[in-house]
């Protein structure tokens, strides 16, 4: 593995962050193993969240192998740096080759880090447990690796999905690692994620409630969860948007895909 590759861009990181002003709070990287296999799982709420779920793992003197969409191994000069800093490229159209790749570096008593939400979220808080992929549980269960959730928020204010987003300097930016998850004897990939989303929601409302930088009218603030009376949007509204970035991302018919969500929340809802 070529980690000089992996700890120079750990280095451009930290600049990154002194540019941008941000104020990072990074809480217990001690609940990360400093040896041995694990899954690390976060939220995803921003484009650059990688550049900060990784820290309580380097903070533990280790580097975090992450599972990220197939089309970023295609950008020139960025493809080749996630090759060779060991980050597994996933085509969601075929995840299988992935998982092995994953399942491999575990193995090797490597970090690998998942987003079970598959996509970037623009609620801007955890999604329903329906919506989390079962990967991270799978991959766990199959090494008997445990799942220390990470969680971050306040990066999505610097970058993120739609036309939102700011090069303001001093964001707060809040990350968390929460208790390894141990796979229990029996316990199925379903019943592991389970517990998962518990503790990244937990882990999530826990940064909310510290957020130093509260908007005094939080009905105007985009970036502001809607269950905290904030003007992101709320649950149903966010996943029709995240089901249309997905569609636009795999070059599919968005209107299409949203039209018929639509159709089948109202058949089994009988609204």
């Amino acid at each position: 593995m070529h980690d000089l590759t992996y700890r120079l861009v750990v280095r451009l990181a930290r600049v990154l962050f002194r540019v941008l002003g941000l104020r990072l709070d990074v809480r217990h990287a001690e609940r990360v193993p400093s040896t041995g296999p694990v899954v690390l799982a976060a939220d995803h709420q921003s484009f650059l969240d990688f550049l900060v779920v990784g820290l309580p793992s380097v903070q533990r003197g280790r580097l975090t192998r992450f599972m990220a969409k197939e089309s970023v191994f295609r950008v020139p000069v960025v493809g080749a740096a996630m090759r060779r800093m060991g980050h597994v490229p996933v085509d969601r159209r075929s995840g299988a080759a992935a998982a092995v790749r994953a399942y491999r570096a575990l193995l090797r008593g490597e970090v690998v880090g998942v987003y079970p939400e598959a996509t970037i979220g623009h609620a801007f808080a955890v999604k329903d447990r329906a919506d989390l992929r079962l990967g991270a549980a799978h991959l766990a269960i199959a090494t008997g690796a445990p799942i220390v959730p990470v969680a971050h928020w306040g990066l999505h204010r610097v970058l993120t999905v739609g036309p939102h987003g700011s090069l303001r300097r001093g964001r707060w930016v809040g990350v968390v690692a929460g208790e390894p998850l141990v796979p229990r004897p029996g316990e199925d990939a379903a019943a592991l994620t389970d517990r998962l989303h518990a503790a990244l929601t937990d882990l999530v409302e826990e940064l909310l409630d510290r957020y130093p930088d509260t908007p005094s009218e939080p009905t105007q603030e985009w970036w502001w969860p809607a269950h905290r009376g904030g003007a992101a949007p709320g649950a149903d509204e966010a996943r029709l948007l995240d089901l249309r970035a997905i569609a636009v991302a795999d070059g599919l018919d968005a209107d299409n895909v949203v039209a018929q969500a639509k159709s089948f929340t109202s058949h089994v809802t009988g609204e």
